[in-house]
């Protein structure tokens, strides 16, 4: 299987609901990963493209957060309205 020339990684951090640091999976992480999926699906982009779930990806109280390579780019506060856009 060749490279993809994209890499998206979305945070699924899952802490405690009281940590001073918040998580991406409070704020909808799951459904944007899913989103990033059904669009690669809709797109048929397997090869372009790949999609992995993360752990923290720093910027915790601003999440979602989505990094995509080779650019290096981090989005924050995304969901899943942002997903077509990003991709």
């Amino acid at each position: 299987m060749p490279r993809p020339e994209r890499h998206v990684f979305v945070c699924t951090q899952n802490r405690p609901p009281q940590h001073p640091r918040g998580s991406c999976a409070s704020k909808g992480s799951m459904a944007v990963l899913q989103a990033f999926w059904a669009e690669q699906q809709k797109r048929q982009a397997y090869e372009k493209c790949a999609v992995t779930y993360s752990g923290c990806l720093g910027p915790c109280d601003q999440g979602v957060n989505v990094l995509v390579y080779p650019e290096a780019v981090l989005y924050r506060g995304v969901t899943e309205v942002d997903v077509a856009e990003i991709f």
